[in-house]
């Protein structure tokens, strides 16, 4: 998993969520000020879910996936995939590499440019959809490979290549976040996470692969090889996607502090109500 910035124990203020003016939005599409709209937001925020209502209000558009882990085959329940969520509003990124592999920022960006491409061949809107901050800013503002940090916002030697984006982000409380991380991560480890990473396990994924995807298969897997009992397993599982979602925010914020325009809403409002 990419690594993310340390979190500093400041707790800053959210910003104040606000109504979409979609119909501009639609006019910028249509005359390619914009060419790329950008659902992101920290775990257990809801982006999948306004993304795709944003996708059935935009019309005939297609998202693709920035999670650094969704895009591993069988590796469902602990990464959240909820392929359901989608619908009939196309997706792409996801299940497109092996377990055991290391799928990093540079592929992600080959594979986002053909897919983003694709889209806008066939007439379609794509919208970027996703957590893994690194992902986004590498194919909305550059980045530095050297350096290993993304570019500012609209850096000068790459602002023909990095498209023209609308930032839109799924604002939720940290205490509404918890919550809901609180209440995911026990609906999976009853749906049959452990089972999952066990069978990852057993079709011959080694342990420190799977420790080094983070979160979900780091713990549940030092649970499976008696490292952890299954209380501590919890417990420190939960605290980590809590901090994790933190550090996620960080990013996002830091963005803005780049430059980077985003449009916090509440995800809980219907998208449809916002034009």
């Amino acid at each position: 998993m990419p690594a993310m910035p340390k979190v500093k124990n400041i707790i800053a203020a959210l910003p104040e969520p606000e109504i979409l003016d979609l119909e501009s939005l639609k006019a910028a599409l249509a005359d390619g000020s914009v060419e790329l709209v950008c659902v992101l937001g920290p775990t257990a925020s809801g982006k999948t879910r306004y993304a795709v209502q944003l996708a059935h209000v935009l019309g005939n558009a297609e998202i693709i996936s920035a999670d650094s882990r969704q895009v591993y085959r069988r590796m469902d329940i602990g990464t959240g995939k909820d392929l359901s969520e989608y619908g009939n509003v196309p997706f792409h990124l996801i299940d497109i590499t092996e377990p055991g592999t290391q799928y990093n920022v540079h592929r992600f960006c080959e594979d986002f440019k053909l897919a983003f491409n694709d889209i806008r061949s066939r007439g379609a809107v794509p919208i970027l959809c996703g957590g893994t901050g690194l992902y986004i800013s590498a194919v909305t503002g550059g980045y530095d490979f050297r350096e290993r940090k993304p570019l500012s916002a609209a850096p000068k030697n790459t602002s023909s290549e990095a498209p023209k984006t609308f930032f839109i982000g799924t604002l939720v409380s940290r205490e509404l976040r918890n919550k809901r991380i609180d209440a995911r991560l026990d609906a999976r480890l009853a749906e049959g996470m452990t089972a999952e990473i066990q069978g990852l396990l057993d079709e011959g994924v080694p342990p420190e692969v799977l420790i080094s995807y983070g979160l979900e298969y780091k713990f549940v897997t030092l649970y499976m090889t008696g490292q952890l009992d299954y209380p501590q397993m919890r417990e420190r599982l939960a605290i980590a996607i809590h901090q994790f979602a933190k550090r996620q925010m960080t990013w996002f914020r830091g963005m803005e502090r780049s430059g980077v325009r985003i449009h916090w809403v509440d995800p809980t409002l219907p998208v449809s109500s916002a034009d």
